[in-house]
C-alpha cells in the first residue's frame, strides 16, 4: 500500500500491537488508519486518535475495533471481504486434509528420519486417518471464503453442506452443494466442520464454550 498512497499523503509504518506502541506524532496527526487483525482499538484507544476520520481493517472481521465508540466518534471503519479469500480457503483445505490424512505426523516421522514400518507404527498412523470421498463438510457461513472451500472440498470428494441464515437462496444450486437451514442439522449430518464467519455477539461461542 505503501508506494501507492506515497504521493497522496505521508504514510508512516507502525509495527504495534496496541496504541501505546504508537508515536505520538502519528497518533495525533493520522487522518487514515489501515490495520490488520494484530492490534485491538477500543474506545479509550481511539480517543488517543485526534484527527482520526477512517479505519481500514486489511480482511473482513473487524471484531477487533470498536465499531460502536468508532462511529460516535465520528471514526469511519470499513473492512475487505475479499482479502485473503483465496489463501484462507487454502489453508482450510490444508488443515482439513491434515485431520484426515496425518499429514503433520507423517511430516515429523520423515523429519526424524523414522521410516513407518512397525506394526504399531502402521496402527497408529492408520487409527487415526480416514478417507475423504463420502464424507461430508458442513461449513457454518457460506460467503466468499466458505465458497471457496467448498469448491475445494468437493474436488476432494467431498459431499459439502452449509448453514448460512443470511444467504439468499439459490447459491447452493450454482455450486452444487446443500443448504440445511438449522445450525443443528449441520452437525448432525456433518463428519467435519468448518467456520467460515466473521465473529460477533451473534456467533461467539457459536459452538460450545
Amino acid at each position: 500500500e505503501m508506494p501507492i498512497l506515497k504521493d497522496l499523503a505521508t504514510v508512516a509504518f507502525c509495527d504495534a500491537q496496541s496504541t501505546q506502541e504508537i508515536h505520538e506524532k502519528v497518533l495525533n496527526e493520522a487522518v487514515g488508519a489501515m490495520m490488520y487483525h494484530t492490534i485491538t482499538l477500543t474506545r479509550e484507544d481511539l480517543e488517543k486518535f485526534k484527527a482520526l476520520r477512517v479505519i481500514v481493517r486489511i480482511g473482513s472481521g473487524y471484531d477487533n475495533v470498536d465499531i460502536k465508540a468508532a462511529g460516535e466518534l465520528g471514526i469511519a471503519v470499513c473492512n475487505i471481504p475479499s482479502a485473503a479469500v483465496e489463501e484462507t480457503a487454502d489453508s482450510t483445505i490444508c488443515h482439513i486434509l491434515n485431520l484426515y490424512r496425518r499429514n503433520t505426523w507423517l511430516y515429523q516421522a520423515l523429519r526424524e528420519g523414522t521410516r513407518v514400518q512397525s506394526v504399531e507404527q502402521i496402527r497408529e498412523v492408520a487409527s487415526g486417518a480416514a478417507r475423504i470421498r463420502g464424507e461430508t463438510l458442513g461449513l457454518i457461513g457460506f460467503g466468499r471464503t466458505g465458497q471457496a472451500v467448498a469448491v475445494r472440498a468437493k474436488a476432494f470428494g467431498f459431499s459439502v453442506i452449509f448453514y448460512d441464515p443470511y444467504l439468499q437462496d439459490g447459491v447452493e444450486r450454482s455450486l452444487g452443494v446443500q443448504r440445511v437451514y438449522t445450525l443443528q442439522d449441520l452437525l448432525y449430518q456433518s463428519d467435519c466442520v468448518s467456520l467460515h464467519c466473521n465473529l460477533n455477539e451473534h456467533n461467539h461461542h457459536l459452538i460450545n464454550d
